[in-house]
């Protein structure tokens, strides 16, 4: 993988997080509407959705330098798996629709691709 693949794959990955992200904002209760039950910890919804929405911008911080940023891409890995993780057992538990389960397994395919960059990036001229 080159640097700038790596910039490219964490800028495409933050802007993709924010145009996700940054409308649930306003969805809390359509998304209780659409996927019963009703959101009842809205601390909770809220909290997830702003914690999400700061990794978005470190993802865009590390594509401005990928190789001074480097070790942050293995905490965006991280961040990315354990939303997968989450997910995962709780759609095998029938408690997320499968639609839950598709934008999990493209934050599976982001992670992979942030530890590709980070075992890739520094061995790479520019």
């Amino acid at each position: 993988m080159t640097r700038a693949f790596a910039s490219r794959l964490f800028l495409w990955a933050g802007i993709y997080g924010i145009i996700v992200l940054l409308p649930q904002y306003f969805l809390e209760e359509k998304i209780g509407q659409d996927f019963p039950p009703a959101i009842t910890h809205p601390e909770h919804f809220y909290g997830f959705i702003g914690t999400a929405l700061a990794w978005q911008l470190v993802f865009l911080v590390i594509s401005r330098d990928v190789v001074r940023y480097r070790l942050l891409m293995i905490p965006a890995a991280v961040e990315k798996m354990l939303f997968v993780v989450a997910v995962f057992v709780l759609y095998l538990q029938g408690r997320v629709p499968a639609i839950t389960a598709g934008f999990a397994a493209l934050d599976l395919a982001f992670a992979g691709l942030f530890l590709w960059a980070f075992f890739s990036v520094d061995k790479v001229p520019e």
